[in-house]
């Protein structure tokens, strides 16, 4: 089309064909937009010459298949197996993984020019501070160097930013494209055309990408741990958003439905736990190291979440933003750069504590929300774990949050086992004491029984004052007061004494059919804590599993159940969040019948002076609440309205009124989206990444009953119900089962269409651990153990052959792999599996070409380093199995 007017235009190109067989006809498509007027007519210059066009194309596609194919590699996405649609899946799984979370830009290199800028943009003084010796660096350096070079500079400050640092580029925006704000872009330049190092996503997703990218670069995972604790603010959350250039939370605005404010706790503790796990696994001391040192900090975040009485008078209203705390960080960011969102001290500098304090601080605030037998309280209006069930908020309570809690209060049990005093800011000492007396007067209620209601109330009020007095104080402070020492006995009270009413709570909430709650709904008043139960949901099982608390017989038991339930979906082989159910019709919602309805005058009375303002009557004779009373607020606003009018009638009806209004909508159970929609995470929807996270935990479990010695037959199960859960996925399916290309990973499955949203789900991130894991690739105490227990034989290629790969220089290279062999890359560096029935050992190639054997399948210390040091000191490792050794269930 030449010319349109109001309508975008049409650019159409027509041809007719005529093909002898085995002919070929090729042309491109091609959208380059966004240019300018001078680009504009270079490129009708250039289409002048059409030959030069389709070879600078040619070479484009070649080179950009080139670039990706690198980034892949750098991940450890390329495999060889026989099992074709196992290696096309972990690849998807990398790549989806890399462009949800990024990638680090070249192994462990920083580069100086980024560096700089990166410091500048938290803190302007810091940079002018530091110009020369800034300008001093080599134009690029190792991230070990770099550190090592900070501290010798004895400025905090420098190192609490250096330690956060994550030279992080390819990723993009992402979140749940279901929302309006999200919009989705992947910048590889700046304005300037030059490469851009730059990551952003709501930090529910971000940091489960990095726990699966940390396993190909280990070196960055205290930089990972150090940027999350560096976002969490002083009352125990995080913000909701996570970019190179610092934080950025939610702001309501009234003219915008989809804005609201609070914290999303869901998350929070698991997905730090993995970090602080693959911490130890990798660098057994380093954490420990990081314990007493004071370079960490709180996000300034200007929500103020209400006193407990106010908690618990209204459960769904908790969060305060505050408008004028927020325009001073404002100033404060235009002033000096991100570090304006950050908590400062009497000095006006970031107020700096040690990571034992950081740990601390998340954990206080869960246990603030603790029900005994009911789990975390939802407060702080946002769900806290599946935001499909957002609605659960204020009246429901978290069992999947209590059963990672536990994982996280038994890792800290060892972490500060070498510890025996410690520094902590004076108000968080007060919060610490005061916690842990309550959980000591509530250790003697943990009998076996269930804790009583009452007592339910009183342990939740205890923690929750805690909790509440502690926020006030450094509200209205603004600040710390100073800091104390503190002994490590009132901190191993705690967590014994939290361990023992997390173990409690769970033994409490397992279900008769033998799986466990997911989520509770708390019924507070009269000073009582009553705790019902929802239906049984699939990520009650998968946190259940997680929590470490269950013998492997156990474990088997709740998988025995899952495959045995409602959650359980045939047709997909796979399982929904929850059980699929039959909503009612129209005409049987609303419904209230005369014998409901009999006894209460002012219905009546209403009705009859034809005042529908309340409730209707329709021509069945059933009565019907007016539409415009969304919730139990509304119906007392109505009747507030109402009094003047009708007086005496109005007070006798308000509470059976109420009570028949609960009765019909029950909107304290309602959970939300999930009730409602059959999309997304809807009704008879499968939810990918819940089902990886089974796999996951499943697999957890398994390898811990190897650990542990534990019957033969048990971990025969486990490994059976682990390959069980993986037959459901996708890509052990047809097109036609799937609903899309098998191989790739998606969001979700609703029970009326195919796979949907492609990528767009954290499975990925749970499956590339779950292949590592399937290989055998396992790492404690720093030491690399190859230990292939569960996998399966079919996955070895009869012939030998050869596996292409990008070498630590980053080059392309081949290796040569023998017969009954499979092959893959960790940290760029290849492994070759070869079956031979001889005593199993590693073989290490090396640079100079020599090779080193170790006897049995461990590598040392220092071994292992050098293949995640990425720097080619080890050029390929061959290891020997018995075929006894792998799985054949």
């Amino acid at each position: 089309e030449r010319h349109t007017r109001g309508v975008r235009g049409d650019y159409l190109a027509a041809t007719s064909l005529t093909l002898a067989p085995g002919d070929t006809r090729r042309w491109y498509f091609v959208c380059d937009v966004e240019q300018d007027q001078a680009d504009v007519v270079a490129l009708r210059r250039r289409l002048n010459d059409t030959a030069a066009i389709e070879r600078a194309l040619a070479e484009d596609v070649v080179a950009g298949n080139d670039s990706l194919a690198r980034l892949m590699a750098s991940a450890d996405a390329v495999q060889a197996a026989a099992e074709e649609p196992v290696a096309v899946h972990h690849y998807a799984n990398v790549l989806f993984n890399v462009l949800r979370g990024g990638i680090f830009d070249h192994h462990y290199d920083v580069s100086a020019r980024d560096f700089r800028r990166s410091l500048k943009g938290f803190d302007r003084a810091l940079v002018a501070k530091h110009a020369d010796w800034l300008k001093s660096l080599p134009e690029t350096l190792s991230i070990s160097a770099l550190t090592e070079a900070v501290i010798e500079r004895g400025d905090a400050q420098l190192e609490r930013l250096t330690r956060e640092y994550l030279p992080i580029r390819f990723g993009r925006r992402h979140g749940d494209p279901s929302r309006p704000w999200n919009q989705f872009a992947i910048e590889l330049e700046d304005d300037h055309g030059e490469r851009l190092l730059a990551y952003q996503g709501n930090w529910r997703d971000i940091f489960q990408n990095w726990e699966a990218l940390a396993v190909s670069y280990p070196d960055f995972i205290e930089n990972m741990v150090a940027k999350f604790v560096n976002a969490s603010t002083v009352d125990g959350y995080n913000p909701y958003r996570i970019t190179n250039e610092g934080i950025d939370w939610e702001v309501e605005e009234p003219d915008d439905p989809w804005s609201y404010i609070g914290y999303w706790g869901d998350h929070q503790i698991i997905y730090l736990q993995k970090l602080l796990e693959l911490s130890q696994q990798f660098h057994p001391e380093r954490l420990a190291d990081l314990l007493h040192r004071p370079v960490f900090c709180y996000a300034n975040v200007p929500y103020r979440i209400r006193p407990f009485a106010a908690l618990l008078d209204d459960p769904k209203n908790t969060v305060d933003y505050d408008e004028a705390l927020a325009e001073v960080l404002e100033q404060r960011v235009a002033a000096r750069g991100a570090d304006g969102k950050l908590v400062l001290d009497g000095d006006d500098s970031v107020y700096r504590v040690t990571l034992i304090e950081k740990l601390l601080v998340p954990l206080l605030a869960k246990l603030g929300n603790l029900v005994p037998d009911g789990g975390i309280w939802m407060n702080t209006q946002r769900p806290e774990w599946n935001d499909a069930n957002n609605a659960l908020v204020g009246n429901g309570a978290s069992m999947v949050t209590l059963y990672y809690l536990r994982r996280y209060v038994t890792f800290l049990r060892g972490l500060f086992a070498d510890t025996t005093s410690f520094t902590l800011s004076s108000e968080i000492d007060t919060w610490l004491e005061q916690t842990a007396d309550a959980l000591a007067g509530a250790r003697s209620l943990m009998t076996g029984a269930p804790v009583s209601a009452e007592d339910r109330f009183l342990v939740l009020r205890r923690l929750g004052e805690a909790s509440s007095q502690c926020r006030e104080t450094l509200y209205a402070q603004g600040q710390f007061s100073g800091q104390v020492t503190r002994q490590i006995d009132t901190v191993n009270q705690l967590l014994d004494d939290a361990l023992t009413a997390i173990d409690h709570s769970i033994a409490t909430n397992r279900r008769d059919d033998g799986m466990y709650h997911a989520y509770n709904i708390l019924d507070v008043r009269d000073g009582q804590v009553g705790v019902s139960h929802l239906y049984p949901m699939l990520e009650g099982q998968v946190a259940a599993l997680s929590a470490e608390a269950l013998a492997p017989e156990d474990s088997i038991a709740v998988l025995d159940a899952l495959f045995a339930s409602s959650v359980y979906r045939a047709d997909q082989d796979s399982f929904l969040l929850y059980p699929d159910r039959a909503l009612p019709d129209f005409l049987d919602r609303n419904r209230v019948t005369p014998d409901q309805i009999a006894g209460i005058a002012l219905v009546d009375h209403m009705i009859d002076a034809g005042d529908r303002r309340l409730m209707d009557r329709d021509l069945d004779g059933n009565y019907r609440f007016h539409a415009d009373l969304i919730n139990a607020g509304a119906l007392d606003a109505r009747l507030d309205e109402l009094a003047p009018e009708y007086g005496d009638l109005v007070d006798g009806a308000r509470t059976p009124i109420h009570g028949i209004y609960e009765a019909i909508f029950e909107h304290r159970e309602f959970p939300g989206r999930s009730g409602t929609m059959f999309g997304f995470e809807g009704l008879g929807s499968i939810y990918w990444h819940m089902v990886a996270k089974l796999l996951l935990a499943v697999q957890e479990r398994y390898f811990a009953a190897v650990d542990d010695n534990a019957d033969s037959s048990a971990q025969a199960a486990l490994a059976t119900h682990y390959y069980r859960v993986r037959e459901g996925i996708g890509f052990n399916k047809t097109p036609a089962e799937y609903g899309a290309f098998p191989t790739d990973p998606y969001s979700h499955t609703p029970g009326h269409a195919g796979a949907s949203q492609p990528g767009m789900t954290g499975q990925v991130k749970e499956e590339v651990l779950t292949r590592f894991g399937e290989l055998g690739l396992r790492v404690r105490n720093g030491c690399a153990r190859f230990q292939p227990v569960l996998l399966r034989p079919q996955e070895f290629l009869e012939t030998a052959g050869e596996m292409r790969y990008l070498d630590a220089h980053d080059n392309w290279q081949s290796i040569s792999r023998p017969a009954r062999s499979l092959a893959f890359t960790w940290c760029q560096v290849p492994v070759v599996y070869a079956i031979d029935d001889a005593a199993p050992c590693v073989t290490l190639t090396l640079a100079d070409d020599s090779t080193r054997t170790v006897d049995g399948l461990e590598l040392s210390r220092e071994d292992t380093e050098a293949i995640t040091a990425r720097a080619g000191d080890i050029r390929q490792v061959t290891v020997r199995i018995p075929g006894a050794m792998l799985h054949r269930g």
